[in-house]
């Protein structure tokens, strides 16, 4: 533990060198962050102030939407700001808590999308008893489960990384720190950590995607004896699950179920679980979702109305 004493900052390489690129980065990852935080916080707010707050899909949702904002403001604004000078460092401290908070609230995030698809699997192949069995009570449940299944993934990656030696190299070929890239600067064999990364991270994540894949497998099946309306429904539903469970877990088993060494395509796969997937998140659940666009007018049409009889 004593050798990373030594090492009280690391140096990240960022995207590119080139000032153009980077220019245009900044300004297009500025538009990226700002239509993120909007978007999430429109949807938490509009499902808080509607009937939908009681219908556990989404209940999931909100969360989903606050885990999102949480996960991506580890990274993204020390990204856009990096982005406007030459020389990119960070603190071992903050180095240390980006690769737990990533890590923690990424675990939270693959698990509330599991506890989504449970909730249309039970919404479609058992839906006379949905409200029983989705009940408030179970639903938090669920969600605790969810934080704790998140510390569980974190904390052993976190412990694999804290442990790590660091010398004299303390470049790091990232925008930001993670655990593969740490890993390959560490000054000593470390095979082992390697493999606990895949075993903690990679088969987790690859586990949950398999099981979501299966699930929605199911669950298009058993839509042959819904009528033509109910189909539909249920098929824009799960189609909007579909893509944001592809936009994040894909990118992240290329990323982490692996050999670990890094690559420099891992930048551009980082960058769609890290900003894509949370920014396109919002307009994925609202604009394919009827439901959740009407209840978006209703809301902010009578806040707009009450106003102006305020007037």
């Amino acid at each position: 533990m004593e050798s990373h004493r030594n090492i009280s900052e690391f140096v990240l390489r960022g995207l590119s060198y080139s000032q153009q690129i980077q220019i245009f980065c900044f300004v297009f990852f500025s538009f990226c962050y700002i239509l993120l935080l909007g978007g999430n916080i429109l949807i938490i707010i509009s499902v808080q102030l509607s009937h939908l707050v009681n219908q556990p899909m989404y209940y999931f949702l909100v969360h989903l939407s606050s885990i999102d904002i949480c996960y991506t403001s580890t990274v993204t604004p020390k990204l856009i700001a990096d982005l406007l000078v030459e020389r990119k460092t960070i603190s071992y401290s903050y180095c240390m808590f980006q690769v737990f908070v990533l890590h923690f609230f990424g675990g939270i995030e693959i698990f509330i999308l599991t506890a989504m698809a449970y909730d249309r699997y039970v919404a479609i192949c058992k839906p006379l008893h949905y409200m029983l069995i989705m009940n408030r009570t179970k639903c938090k449940v669920l969600l605790l489960a969810t934080w704790i299944c998140g510390a569980a993934h974190a904390f052993p990656l976190f412990s694999i990384v804290v442990s790590l030696p660091f010398c004299d190299v303390n470049e790091i070929d990232h925008y930001f720190c993670d655990v593969f890239p740490l890993i390959e600067i560490a000054c000593t064999d470390t095979f082992i950590d390697g493999m606990l990364v895949i075993a903690f991270s990679g088969l987790v994540i690859s586990g949950t995607f398999v099981v979501l894949l299966i699930s929605y497998v199911i669950i298009l099946f058993s839509l042959r004896n819904q009528s033509a309306e109910g189909r539909q429904k249920a098929l824009s539903t799960c189609g909007t699950h579909i893509i944001v469970v592809i936009l994040w877990f894909v990118p992240a088993i290329f990323i982490y179920l692996r050999p670990p060494t890094t690559f420099p395509e891992d930048k551009i796969f980082s960058l769609f679980y890290t900003i894509i997937s949370p920014m396109f998140n919002p307009l994925i659940y609202s604009l394919r979702n009827r439901e959740m666009k009407s209840t978006m007018k209703k809301v902010w049409c009578q806040k707009l109305l009450s106003k102006e009889v305020h007037k």
